[in-house]
């Protein structure tokens, strides 16, 4: 996925962010306090108090000012930089690199490899970083009892910065990885929801339009029986005969089409409030193929006794179409369907005599996940971003379908097969 089509994604929940905050400077300041009247530490806590309360004042700032419920790229890169500067002046005031807190400096560049872009990400590693080696060098010692002098050898002292670097930048990358599986996945989320939901609003249409046949029928016979015996009276009116004969023939005309739209099953969509089995919802999805390609496709069906209908469900049938139609695209000539079932499961395989599916996917099992690209130069114009297949998988897997994806061996052609439960399916 391009840089630009992801671009919206990264972004800060600011209530979340700010409930973090408020957690971090509570934590701080129990800590400042403790140390200072529990323990009775001497160390420049004043500083740290302010440091504290400036901070709470930038949170308070962030909670009533910004009003927007999500904070861009920019804004959580500037709070994250300061939230890094602030621990690292507290740091500063509490032993520096020494302090066993360290690791909490790295907390803020970890959390915006999940969330921002990796330019933001990259910066605020290196701000910390940089803050890292100031702090292994420059620092008020450690809060301590007066009794005891506390002295790191320079050995310790110097890995204590190279082990929490390492830590940082082991973090970082692993949480960058998953935070754009992550956008990556929700965009693909967000186009399966958007194409669900056309499929829902034309089944929505084909309903409505079914009901307002049904409803126009008697106001249109009505219409259409006064123009005819305004036909009768004004026959010997030239004047008017022509326009009344006009009215007439298009009343004749709109009854004819909403009686087709009620009644003929090549009009409206006759799966609407009905039960159909697989097999049903095969042969709608072929027929609709049939009629805009040439090739050849075939169904054979096995389902004896077992022949699961329901309500017709538009997630079932927009996978199904998802995968018939790569089988579509991708073929030479034959598409062939098969769907069987015995007593615990019923079977869908979908074969093609195409060049089956890119080698490089299929041999690391990536197949089914979003904006994905073979390394096949000579088809990656073809084979696309791997979309389709995501929503077709994941739709039917939404509705307890098992898929599983090879390459035919007798012959060249991918074969994806699509395996129900009974006890499942009989739940759709």
């Amino acid at each position: 996925m391009k840089f630009s089509e992801t671009s919206n994604l990264y972004y800060l929940d600011k209530s979340t962010y700010v409930n973090l905050r408020w957690i971090a400077y509570i934590g701080q300041l129990i800590t400042v306090l403790a140390v200072k009247f529990l323990l009775e530490f001497n160390f420049n806590y004043y500083y740290c108090i302010t440091i504290i309360f400036l901070s709470i004042l930038t949170n308070l700032y962030l909670h009533f000012y910004i009003k927007k419920k999500q904070l861009n790229n920019l804004k959580s890169s500037l709070f994250l930089g300061y939230d890094i500067l602030q621990v690292g002046l507290l740091l500063y005031f509490t032993g520096g690199i020494t302090n066993p807190f360290i690791f909490l400096i790295i907390i803020p560049a970890v959390f915006s490899s999940i969330y921002l872009n990796i330019w933001s990400s990259i910066i605020l590693v290196i701000f910390t970083i940089i803050l890292l080696i100031i702090l292994t060098f420059f620092y008020y010692d450690l809060p301590h009892p007066e009794t005891l002098h506390f002295h790191a050898p320079n050995y310790y002292l110097y890995a204590i910065p190279l082990s929490t670097i390492i830590g940082l930048t082991f973090l970082v990358y692993f949480a960058s990885k998953f935070g754009e599986e992550s956008r990556i996945k929700k965009k693909a989320y967000d186009k399966l929801q958007e194409l669900i939901a056309k499929e829902n609003e034309l089944l929505s249409l084909g309903g409505q339009a079914a009901a307002a046949a049904h409803s126009l029928g008697t106001p249109l016979s009505t219409i259409l029986l006064i123009a005819k015996e305004l036909q009768k009276e004004f026959k010997d009116n030239y004047k008017i005969k022509k326009d009344i004969d006009l009215l007439v023939s298009q009343s004749d005309r709109c009854r004819k089409i909403l009686k087709k739209l009620s009644l003929n099953p090549n009009i409206e969509d006759d799966f609407i409030g009905s039960n159909f089995s697989l097999l049903d919802y095969l042969n709608e999805i072929v027929r609709s193929f049939k009629e805009i390609s040439n090739k050849e496709f075939t169904i054979n069906s096995d389902l004896h006794k077992n022949s699961f209908k329901s309500v017709k469900s538009s997630e079932i049938i927009y996978g199904l179409r998802n995968f018939i139609g790569n089988a579509n695209k991708f073929s030479k000539n034959k598409i062939e369907i098969i769907i069987t079932s015995d007593n615990k499961n019923t079977e869908i395989i979908i074969k093609d005599d195409g060049p089956g599916f890119p080698k490089d996917l299929i041999d690391k099992h990536r197949l089914g996940e979003p904006y994905i690209r073979t390394a096949d130069q000579a088809n990656i114009s073809k084979y696309g971003l791997g979309l389709g297949t995501f929503i077709g998988k994941t739709l039917l897997e939404k509705n307890f379908a098992n898929i599983s994806f090879k390459n035919r061996k007798s012959v060249s052609g991918a074969e994806v097969k699509i395996i129900w439960k009974n006890t499942d399916l009989s739940k759709i």
